[in-house]
């Protein structure tokens, strides 16, 4: 069926069931959040998305074959995630154990931002780390994932975050 398509339609279609995967996973949130409250909604997400991330990273490195233990595999795996193609980022590689990955929009952060609550705190200090640090973990235990800017922002022009990925040999 893929063959029926032209490339650039192949690719906003990707990039359609990217968001609507976000909208998907934030549906689910608010809806757990209003009947069960905030905590109970954060605490599935993260037993959620562990799940979901641990498959992701197995099926994804699997099917491309990303193989290796140093943050420039990670830096591959990231690159072909499929929530990435929903932010605009850079990778910064300064070496093959050290890299430092900046988000410069993120749809999650700003919807909470917009709402006004503050929840984005719990989100970006909490779930975020042990999100990143799970998929760098996949190829590497010893790689330390380190939130350099971790919302609430100061400013809106400021980036939305950034992290460092180091692995010390």
């Amino acid at each position: 069926m893929e063959d029926n398509f032209a490339r650039e339609t192949l690719l906003k279609l990707l990039k359609a069931y990217c968001e609507y995967m976000l909208r998907i996973d934030g549906f689910w949130y608010l809806t757990v959040m209003d009947k069960w409250g905030n905590d109970e909604a954060f605490d599935c997400d993260a037993m959620v998305w562990e799940k979901a991330q641990l498959y992701e990273v197995q099926l994804i490195s699997s099917l491309l074959n990303i193989q290796g233990e140093d943050v420039a595999t990670v830096m591959k795996y990231i690159q072909v995630c499929p929530w990435m193609w929903i932010y605009q980022y850079e990778i910064d590689l300064r070496s093959n154990d050290h890299a430092i990955v900046t988000f410069y929009t993120c749809p999650t952060l700003f919807a909470l931002e917009k709402e006004g609550t503050g929840r984005e705190k719990r989100i970006c200090q909490e779930l975020e780390p042990r999100i990143m640090a799970l998929i760098a973990h996949y190829f590497n235990p010893d790689i330390k994932v380190t939130g350099l800017k971790v919302p609430p922002r100061t400013t809106y022009s400021d980036v939305c975050c950034q992290w460092e990925y180091k692995l010390d040999r």
